[in-house]
């Protein structure tokens, strides 16, 4: 149930890296960009819901993401896992099945009907609360879903993710001065790294999803005109 033996980060942030491009769940194109939720462009898009159509790979990942928080939180630290909607959701029950743990979910918003709730499962007043995502940009969307998860009585100090972009300077502060700590397996970094050395995208790709990396809002702001 519980993993008990599991590689070094770096190695398991290689590993990670190198299952989301063999899924082909990374896209990069810098001549047509892709367009972020902020609606700024981005030569770089990743899709981590693939993963849960590859079981072997989704295991694995949720076993390094497991040990990654006991690891770093604690092996007793924790009496609820919650999943954000939806791309959180089975992320977060696989955590869940493998830590022994009760498990929620959080809505983006109440669902206007009914109990009209943003928790949905049981949670409870006290209850130490993993947050389950399966990504992470700027930190900000997490914000919502822990209040919601501290309005129940419960506490949420940390959040996991698979992929964290590692790119915006602002985000774990974000996070942090809301009193949540965030635990991660990968990055663009790890993924950069790991498309060089397999070859996965031609030079001038690399090159400038590189160029991104280094500078986001520089390299967006050139293209907004």
């Amino acid at each position: 149930m519980i993993p008990t033996a599991f590689p070094a980060k770096e190695e398991m942030a290689r590993l990670t890296a190198r299952m989301l491009l063999e899924i082909k769940a990374v896209h990069f194109n810098a001549d047509e960009p892709f367009t972020l939720a902020s609606g700024k462009p981005s030569p770089t898009y990743i899709d981590c819901r693939k993963l849960i159509s590859y079981p072997r790979i989704r295991s694995t990942l949720m076993d390094f993401l497991t040990v990654t928080v006991m690891r770093d939180a604690g092996f007793e630290a924790f009496d609820n896992i919650a999943g954000g909607e939806t791309a959180g959701i089975p992320f977060a029950a696989l955590v869940a099945e493998r830590m022994g743990l009760p498990m929620t979910y959080v809505r983006k918003k109440p669902k206007g009907y009914g109990r009209n709730a943003r928790i949905e499962g049981a949670m409870t007043e006290g209850e130490r609360v993993l947050l389950v995502e399966d990504l992470t940009t700027d930190g900000g969307s997490k914000l919502s879903f822990v209040d919601a998860i501290r309005e129940t009585g419960a506490t949420c100090g940390h959040t996991a993710v698979i992929f964290y972009y590692g790119i915006f300077p602002q985000t774990e502060k974000t996070l942090g001065d809301h009193g949540v700590a965030l635990h991660h397996l990968c990055t663009w970094w790890d993924v950069l790294a790991e498309a060089k050395a397999q070859k996965a995208f031609d030079a001038n790709t690399l090159a400038e999803v590189e160029a991104f990396l280094n500078a986001p809002e520089d390299w967006q702001n050139a293209r907004m005109g």
